[in-house]
C-alpha cells in the first residue's frame, strides 16, 4: 500500500468502495466481502470492518485489519487505531502512536493529538503544544477549546487580543479599510473566552466589531444573545444583519418556546425588507411544514418563484418538491409548463429533471422516461443519473442500473449501489475500483478562457 494513494482515493472517493456503499453492504449481511476487501487495501471497508471487531471484542484482530495501512504512515489510518485504542480505555497506547505525528508538525496530527491529551486529564501539556501556533485558525480554535480545563484562559485571550491589536491592512491600497488578522478567526475566540469567563459586554462588543459575521450559516453573536436570553437585542441584530441568519436564530428560539406565530412574523418581517425573502424563504417554509401549514409553505415558495429573477433552480426546485410532498404533483407540473412557456418553449435540463418525480406521481413514470431520453441534455451522464433514481424510486432497479452503463466513468457509485441492490456484489465491487485517471492542471499559458473550466 501506498499513503499517497490511499489519500488520494479516500478524499476523492474514487476508486475505491466508498463510506455510503461499505455501510449498505453490512446492512445487506454482506460482512465477507468487506472482510475480504479490507485485506485488499480498500480503506473503508477496513476502517469499518476494524471497529466491528472491536466491537465484539476481537480487539486484537481488529489491530491486525489496520497494521497494512498504518505501517504506510498514513495519518487517517494511524488516527483511526488510536481513536480504537482510546475508545478501548488503551489511552497511553493511542498517546504513544500519536505523538511522533504531531510533533512532526501535522496540524491535523497536532490538534487530534492536544484534543486527546486534553480529554484525559492533560490539558496543559496540550495548550503548551499549540500555543506556538496561534497564527494558525485551526490551530487557534483548538487552543481556545483546551484552555479552559488548563486554566489557561486569560493567557489565551492575551495572545488572540495581541493579535486582533496586530491587524493590518489586507493590501497596499491606501483607500483599503480591510484589516488582515492572523488567524482570521481570533475575534470569535477571542470573544468566545470572555463568554466563558462571564464578561458579556466584553463579547458582545467584540462581536460587533467582526468583518465576516457569519461561518457555516450561523452567526456568534446572533447564537451568544440567544443563550443568555438577550431576546430584545437579539431581534434588535436581526433587521440589521443583512443574511438572514440572526432572525433564523431569533425564530429558532421563539419556536422552541411555542411562539410559532412569532417565529413566523419574524421571518415574515425580515422577508419584506429589500431581497430580505432571498434569504429566508426556505427557512419560512421549512418552519410551516414542521407545524402543518403546507398550503402556506408552498405559497411562500411560489410568491419568491414568481418574482422578476425569482426562478432559479434551487427556489423552484424546493416549490417542486414541496407541490410533490403535499399530494400536488399536478400543480408543480403546471408551474413548470407555465415557466417553460414564459422562456419561448424552451426548458434546461436543471428545469426538466423537476418534472420526472411530479410525473411518476401522477402515474406518467414510462412518458417521463420517453420525454427524458428525447430531451437535448437526455444522452448525458447527469441526465443519466436523475432517471436512474427515479427509476429506483419506482422499485425498477434492474432499468436504474442498466441506464447507468452508458456513462461508466461519471456514474460507478450510483450504479454499484443499484447493483448491490440487486445482489450482484462482485460486480458492483469491480465497477468501483476501476481506476480513475488523476486529474491534470495544465501550466497557465497567461491567456484567459471563457469556457469552463475557468
Amino acid at each position: 500500500m501506498d499513503a499517497a494513494d490511499l489519500d488520494y482515493r479516500a478524499r476523492t472517493l474514487t476508486g475505491c468502495i466508498p463510506p455510503l456503499l461499505v455501510a449498505r453492504l453490512l446492512e445487506l449481511d454482506h460482512e465477507r466481502e468487506v472482510e475480504f476487501q479490507a485485506g485488499r487495501g480498500e480503506w473503508f471497508c477496513a476502517l469499518e470492518w476494524a471497529r466491528l471487531l472491536g466491537h465484539r471484542g476481537r480487539r486484537e484482530q481488529a489491530l491486525e485489519v489496520l497494521a497494512p495501512y498504518v505501517a504506510t504512515n498514513w495519518w487517517s489510518a494511524v488516527r483511526a487505531r488510536a481513536e480504537l485504542l482510546e475508545d478501548w480505555g488503551r489511552v497511553e497506547e493511542a498517546i504513544a502512536l500519536a505523538r511522533p505525528y504531531a510533533e512532526a508538525g501535522d496540524r491535523l496530527a497536532l490538534v487530534f493529538f492536544a484534543r486527546l491529551l486534553s480529554r484525559h486529564g492533560r490539558s496543559g501539556e496540550a495548550y503548551m503544544l499549540l500555543r506556538a501556533g496561534i497564527q494558525d485558525w485551526f490551530l487557534a480554535e483548538c487552543l481556545v477549546d483546551v484552555a479552559e480545563a488548563a486554566g489557561m484562559d486569560e493567557e489565551a485571550a492575551a495572545l488572540l487580543e495581541g493579535r486582533v491589536e496586530a491587524a493590518a491592512p489586507a493590501c497596499d491600497d491606501p483607500d483599503c479599510t480591510d484589516l488582515r488578522i492572523e488567524p482570521a478567526n481570533a475575534v470569535g475566540l477571542f470573544a468566545t473566552i470572555r463568554e466563558r469567563q462571564g464578561r458579556i459586554e466584553e463579547a458582545i462588543a467584540l462581536l460587533h466589531t467582526r468583518e465576516a459575521t457569519s461561518v457555516n450559516g450561523r452567526d456568534q453573536l446572533a447564537d451568544l444573545l440567544a443563550r443568555h436570553d438577550r431576546i430584545a437585542e437579539l431581534r434588535a441584530y436581526a433587521a440589521s444583519e443583512y443574511h438572514g441568519h440572526a432572525v433564523q436564530r431569533l425564530a429558532e428560539v421563539l419556536e422552541e418556546r411555542a411562539d410559532v406565530e412569532g417565529a413566523i412574523a419574524a421571518y415574515r418581517a425580515f422577508g419584506a425588507t429589500p431581497d430580505g425573502m432571498w434569504h429566508v424563504a426556505v427557512l419560512l417554509s421549512e418552519l410551516l411544514v414542521r407545524h402543518g401549514r403546507g398550503d402556506e409553505a408552498i405559497e411562500v415558495m411560489r410568491a419568491l418563484a414568481e418574482r422578476p429573477g425569482g426562478a432559479e433552480d434551487w427556489i423552484v426546485h424546493t416549490l417542486c418538491t414541496l407541490y410533490a410532498d403535499h399530494g400536488r404533483p399536478r400543480d408543480g407540473l403546471a408551474h413548470l409548463d407555465g415557466l417553460r412557456a414564459r422562456r419561448g418553449d424552451k426548458e434546461d435540463w436543471d428545469f426538466f429533471r423537476m418534472r420526472l418525480p411530479l410525473m411518476a406521481d401522477c402515474g406518467l413514470l414510462d412518458e417521463a422516461i420517453a420525454q427524458a431520453r428525447a430531451h437535448p441534455e437526455g444522452d448525458t451522464w447527469y441526465a443519466a443519473r436523475v432517471l436512474s433514481d427515479v427509476l429506483a424510486e419506482a422499485g425498477r432497479t434492474e432499468e436504474a442500473a442498466e441506464v447507468l452503463e452508458r456513462h461508466p466513468t461519471f456514474n460507478s457509485s450510483p450504479r454499484a449501489e443499484r447493483l448491490i441492490h440487486l445482489g450482484r456484489i462482485e460486480e458492483a465491487v469491480r465497477v468501483l475500483q476501476q481506476p480513475m485517471p488523476k486529474p491534470t492542471t495544465p501550466a497557465w499559458d497567461g491567456a484567459y478562457s471563457a469556457e469552463p473550466p475557468f
